[in-house]
């Protein structure tokens, strides 16, 4: 994810890290030399010229660019709906802290009291890692130690599997100590959030923009992209690669933003910054356990935080 303070007019037209232009200017590099051989091919084959003008495209470009505002729509809902999840995850990790620290009896010791704590933060990195199909292994064993995790290697979901132990060992914990029953019912309501956070974004993950959307998209763009500067040389002449690589920008770069924002846990520059957010659990989770804190997750020189 890019963090940066808002820039003015004129810097913003000149901001490199963040942009989708690094990653498309092979495409526009294309899209200058078509250009180029439309101006000095024009009339010059056979003597005839390739009869277009600019009415078709007008029309075209104006169904174009609905049809990518759709599209960057249904993107920017997926990374919306993931950030909305983390959101979730993260209140429903501080309540359950604060329950645990709270309302557990006090027969149960600190060093338990940290064992679950650690067990929740385990839970957020697991998380982390199983959506971005990363090894978790380094990140568990600082949590829980090489023991602990090396009995989770074998779990297919990671996550549903430290909750379960989570969940098993807040119900022994509370024992039969008096009103067990309804504070067990108070936990469960926080542990069933954080469950739901995880089948949202496993819902996520599995659910891609259909294939032949982004197909569709991609044929047309590029199409109108290479057919535009033939439909503009007679009246824009020498000017027509600036403008047809101008209008390509637009178009291209609409088409890679939707593509980047689309997957919201991938490791793009535009992607949600899971490093960051399962810093501020952890931080938050020890912090309510009076307990030391890792260092905070800033962006990086060029803005970039993960």
């Amino acid at each position: 994810m890019i963090v940066r303070p808002r820039q003015n007019w004129l810097r913003m037209l000149f901001v490199w890290n963040g942009s989708v232009l690094q990653s498309i200017i092979p495409q526009l590099v294309f899209m200058a030399i078509v250009s180029t051989l439309a101006v000095f091919t024009n009339g010059r084959i056979f003597g005839e010229k390739i009869p277009l003008n600019t009415a078709p495209f007008t029309l075209f470009g104006l169904a174009l660019a609905i049809f990518l505002a759709f599209r960057n729509n249904a993107s920017f809902e997926r990374f919306k709906e993931a950030r909305h999840l983390w959101g979730n995850l993260l209140i429903a990790a501080r309540a359950l802290t604060s329950q645990l620290n709270r309302y557990l009896p006090d027969s149960v010791d600190d060093a338990e009291r940290n064992r679950l704590a650690d067990l929740l933060i385990a839970f957020t990195y697991a998380l982390k890692h199983q959506l971005r199909h990363t090894d978790p292994t380094q990140d568990l064993q600082r949590i829980l130690g090489a023991e602990r995790t090396a009995a989770l290697a074998g779990k297919c979901f990671k996550p549903v599997a430290i909750l379960d132990e989570l969940r098993g060992s807040i119900v022994r914990a509370l024992g039969r100590a008096p009103g067990s029953d309804a504070t067990c019912w108070m936990f469960e309501a926080q542990l069933d959030e954080l469950g739901k956070s995880v089948g949202g974004c496993e819902r996520i993950l599995s659910t891609p923009i259909p294939f032949s959307y982004s197909v569709l998209l991609h044929r047309t763009v590029y199409a109108y992209c290479v057919l535009l500067p033939f439909g503009l040389v007679d009246s824009t002449e020498f000017f027509t690669p600036l403008i047809c690589v101008f209008i390509a920008y637009t178009l291209i770069a609409l088409e890679a933003i939707a593509n980047e924002v689309a997957e919201p846990f991938g490791l793009a520059p535009n992607a949600l910054a899971l490093d960051a957010m399962a810093r501020t659990i952890e931080r938050s989770v020890l912090e309510l356990g009076d307990r030391p804190l890792p260092e905070e997750f800033v962006p990086a020189s060029t803005y970039q935080i993960t």
